[in-house]
């Protein structure tokens, strides 16, 4: 157990240990200062400006900025739904695999083109190689376009009066080529020597120990599996994702995917702190999101180190732990630490299986999408944390009887207005998805008999936890659910989409109308928001706003299920 718990502390120093210089170099690509990678990436730069017509010293309102994000997403879902209903005849097909069908192929396009990846399929026996390396390109795709309009936000947070606020084109090709390709290259490169597939044949035939023939799925996994850690991604090559030894062969490869999940949203907190040449209110942010991290993290660990009193009442020893749905080569810590990792960022890859966690951890591992900001994913959770900051910052002006100010711009009515609209729109999509799924189940059993396997509390669980995947771009799920049918495909589509571009939409505004506005020098009287009682009211507004507004559901859910087994 203590050999556990020093692998968990291990992986969370050494992120940080890599998280803050990456923060820096960040910092200087989206100031267009030099990094010792400019020889190599700025000719590649060039390339990709004169192949796309882009003029990348061209500056950009917020207006122009999502216009852009939006109409390249358009293109590329277009792109995707037209390889994933034609797989069957195009190229890169040695297995054989069909063409999806129109809403699991709508699902899956918008799944990846979100930065969601949610899968109601099985990636090594839905799709071809074609598919694999399609989806794989639209996670280095959505990952950058996520970063890119961070970096427009921070860009716009600026101590000055600015209208235009850099070039989105620019963000996003210099975050694919200096950030995310690199550190993906780095990561494969170590799972190819660990034993992970890198191949374009055909699934391979081996005998087992009882002397039967099994064929194994082979293919570019090891390209494909550090860009779904590193971009918040999260969609697996294989259906078990990183469960399947393929995809993360031991402890080693753990560790390394388990680092990524969340390194460069930290990074990019750091990265704010440089960019803004303010280093405490990075700090302070930072700060928000590791307590609300600790309290998500340490109870599961807990739970799931003690095991479940369920099994325990069998008379099943459980001294290793609640082991059911996880792997004896990552034990009961690491797995619940990747739970909670890939919950709270956006990020939805598993290293066990969610449905089988005890139900603490998985109401932990919910609430981690429910508040959607702690670390969140790569570029997205900072702007998701910028919400609770204006709405913080609107609070605390009213609370010192001051027109409230954030970083010399005065926050006005409007912004509060879609602050708030976007801080309830996530509770909106999750709870009205849910009851809309209960609805459906109660009220004709015989037509949706087969969404689930485990009904009762744990059942109407895996409803909310699909919805809270959906809504927050997560990507993982209760697999208890049979999602693979035109109800969830399309209706957790819709909710995939709602939930990137709204959140997106309107932090982008805001930012754009107060970096429109003049500047206020800072005064006696303005409230300060690089200090810990700044960060303690955060905390508190993203705990009122955000948390309680699933108290009801979580205790319809899990908290009822765990009372059930005591």
């Amino acid at each position: 157990m203590n050999t556990e718990i020093l692998g968990v502390i291990l992986m969370y120093i050494t992120v940080m240990a890599l998280a803050i210089p990456l923060g820096r170099y960040i910092g200087k690509v989206f100031n267009d200062e030099r990094t010792w990678l400019d020889p190599i990436f700025n000719p590649l730069d060039k390339v990709f400006y004169i192949l796309g017509g882009i003029d990348p010293d061209k500056g950009m309102n917020w207006k122009q900025h999502l216009w852009a994000l939006l109409t390249i997403n358009a293109f590329w879902f277009l792109i995707s739904m037209f390889v994933l209903t034609n797989m069957s005849w195009l190229p890169l097909n040695p297995d054989g695999n069909p063409s999806m069908s129109p809403d699991l192929a709508f699902n899956t396009s918008v799944s990846f083109v979100t930065n969601t990846n949610l899968q109601h399929y099985s990636g090594e026996t839905s799709l071809s190689y074609a598919g694999q390396l399609i989806l794989m390109l639209w996670q280095f795709i959505s990952a950058a376009t996520g970063i890119a309009v961070c970096a427009m936000l921070f860009t716009a947070m600026k101590e000055r009066t600015a209208e235009k606020l850099g070039n989105f084109y620019r963000f996003f090709v210099r975050t694919c080529t200096r950030i995310l390709l690199p550190i993906a290259f780095i990561g494969a490169v170590i799972l190819v020597f660990s034993g992970t597939p890198m191949t374009f044949e055909g699934k391979d035939t081996i005998t087992t120990l009882e002397g039967e023939e099994q064929h194994v799925s082979r293919g570019p996994a090891a390209a494909f599996i550090p860009i779904k850690q590193l971009g918040t991604n999260g969609g697996g090559y294989y259906g078990p994702n990183s469960t399947n030894p393929m995809e993360n062969p031991d402890y080693l490869t753990n560790i390394l995917e388990t680092v990524y999940i969340f390194l460069i949203p930290i990074a990019l907190v750091f990265a704010m702190g440089y960019m803004l040449k303010r280093k405490k209110l990075a700090l302070v942010v930072y700060g928000v999101m590791t307590v609300g991290f600790l309290c998500l993290v340490v109870p599961s660990i807990y739970f799931e180190m003690i095991g479940n009193p369920a099994i325990a009442e069998m008379g099943i020893d459980q001294s290793a732990g609640s082991m059911e749905g996880k792997e004896v080569r990552f034990g009961a810590a690491a797995s619940a630490y990747w739970a909670i990792n890939t919950t709270s960022t956006s990020n939805g890859s598993v290293n066990a299986m969610h449905d089988s966690m005890t139900p603490l951890t998985g109401m932990f591992a919910m609430l981690g999408m429910m508040i959607n900001s702690f670390y969140g994913g790569v570029g997205v959770g900072f702007i998701n944390f910028y919400v609770f900051i204006i709405l913080a910052v609107f609070i605390g002006g009213l609370m010192v009887g001051r027109t409230p100010e954030f970083l010399g711009k005065k926050v006005e009515a409007k912004e509060v207005k879609i602050a708030m609209v976007i801080a309830l729109l996530h509770p909106l999509m999750i709870l009205g998805g849910t009851a809309l799924a209960s609805y459906l189940y109660v009220g004709s059993p015989e037509a949706y008999a087969g969404w689930l396997n485990n009904p009762g509390h744990h059942g109407f669980g895996e409803f909310l936890y699909e919805f809270c995947s959906a809504s927050a771009n997560n990507g993982s799920g209760f697999e208890g659910l049979g999602d693979n049918t035109p109800f969830w495909n399309i209706a957790t589509g819709i909710v995939m989409m709602l939930g990137r571009y709204l959140p997106i939409i309107g932090p982008v505004a805001i930012a754009g109308m107060l970096a429109a506005k003049k500047y206020i020098p800072e005064s006696a009287g303005t409230l300060k928001t690089d200090t810990s009682t700044f960060g303690i009211l955060v905390f508190a507004v993203i705990a009122i706003v955000a948390a309680l507004a699933f108290f009801p559901a979580l205790t319809l859910g899990p908290l009822a299920e765990y009372f059930s087994l005591t």
